[in-house]
């Protein structure tokens, strides 16, 4: 499988994420071509090579006439994007991460999703490089993306709304369960759009995944910033290990004055509620009192609901949570024709690509009790069906 990571030392914004793929090979010509078929009108496009602390990329140009411009609405983008002839994943990807950028700024300014409206040119600019690099993305057949932790400035910026600090109110809302640092600079590294593009689109934050390197392209920024190039880096290549690494929310929390009983209702309520793992651990506690050590893995969007459920769930006045990374193999399910009928279980890919059958717990238990046989005897049949594949 294809894949791209996204090395935002400098930030991201949309022109320097459609620059980094023009770097990296897609054809601008047809990029111009592709975007045209959006009933947009009054810009032009343009591409050059940029030099930024003697590295180089393309800068991605978008020039629009201000007097051919109107103000439009989410309803209306949405509307200009479906009548395009873009294909339907880039349509409906396009519009996915729009509605995310309008939904954080209906929020910040208190107002419906319909009635948020995007300034003429922001509108313009927005439009164009969204479509743009979501069709980048596919004209080069990258099937996942990844991106590194991503830098803020801090500042302010004037807009045409007034004079507002950095990261820009909707950037920092779009970043929510994202790694992001301080970059020590007072510039904007990550602009609404860029967020909106990265946020929609990488599967995990962090380290670059196993891959064999095949395209690199660096897209520039408008500005030279003091202390790094300002450059956007995509690496493309192919996936090197039927692995994946995903971002997860860890959550830990200590307790001493917790019913034992109430234990399995919070382990329950919190895997109801989608926690990837739930482990209880036993720990000594100030004045060498017994207590549990209560952790839980979850999406980085789940962190939110899952937190609450520690506060309710149990005695804990504070949560410890942090972000990090995991690698994990790909698995699926499939059955098999076990003497017992058809078989639900899981298959695991290895790093060499074979496939490694696993029996499923619940699967077993419900054979066992239905035909009063040991739980351990089905698992070693399942077990066994990897000996006689090798052979």
């Amino acid at each position: 499988m294809k894949i791209a990571y996204l090395d935002c030392f400098s930030g991201i914004s949309g022109d320097m994420f459609v620059g980094a793929l023009l770097d990296a090979g897609l054809p601008f010509e047809e990029l111009r071509k592709t975007l045209g078929t959006l009933p947009l009108q009054g810009y032009s496009l343009d591409m050059a090579q940029a030099e930024k602390n003697h590295l180089h990329g393309i800068r991605f140009f978008v020039t629009v006439q201000v007097e051919k411009q109107t103000h439009r609405r989410f309803k209306d983008i949405k509307a200009m994007i479906q009548s395009s002839r873009l294909s339907p994943w880039v349509k409906a990807k396009s519009t996915e991460v729009f509605e995310s950028l309008a939904l954080e700024e209906s929020r910040i300014h208190n107002c419906r999703l319909e009635d948020v409206h995007f300034h003429e040119v922001g509108a313009t600019d927005s439009i164009v490089d969204i479509v743009g690099a979501l069709y980048g993305m596919e004209r080069l057949g990258i099937e996942a993306a990844y991106a590194s932790a991503l830098p803020l400035g801090s500042g302010f910026v004037d807009t045409r709304h007034g004079r507002i600090p950095l990261p820009a109110p909707a950037t920092l809302a779009l970043l929510k369960g994202i790694p992001v640092y301080d970059s020590g600079l007072s510039q904007e590294l990550v602009t609404p759009t860029g967020a909106a593009l990265v946020k929609g689109l990488a599967k995990s934050f962090g380290r670059m995944p196993s891959m064999v390197v095949e395209k690199i392209g660096y897209g520039a920024g408008s500005r030279d910033l003091p202390d790094r190039p300002n450059l956007l880096r995509i690496i493309i290549g192919e996936e090197a290990l039927q692995e994946r690494v995903e971002t997860v929310a860890i959550l830990e929390a200590n307790l001493d004055d917790t019913h034992p009983e109430w234990f399995s209702f919070l382990m329950d309520r919190l895997l109801e509620a989608g926690a990837l793992d739930v482990a209880f651990s036993p720990v000594q506690m100030k004045k060498n009192r017994p207590g549990v050590l209560v952790q839980v893995i979850g999406k980085p969007h789940q962190a939110d609901d899952l937190m609450k459920i520690l506060f309710t769930e149990s005695t804990t006045l504070g949560v410890r949570f942090r972000y990090s990374q995991r690698k994990v193999l790909e698995r699926s399910f499939s059955e098999l024709d076990s003497p017992w009928g058809p078989m639900r279980v899981k298959n695991i890919v290895q790093p060499d690509g074979s496939v490694f059958v696993y029996p499923e717990y619940e699967v077993c238990r419900k054979i066992a009790l239905e035909k009063g046989i040991p739980l351990k005897e089905i698992y070693y049949w399942v077990m066994g069906q990897n000996r006689r594949s090798a052979a």
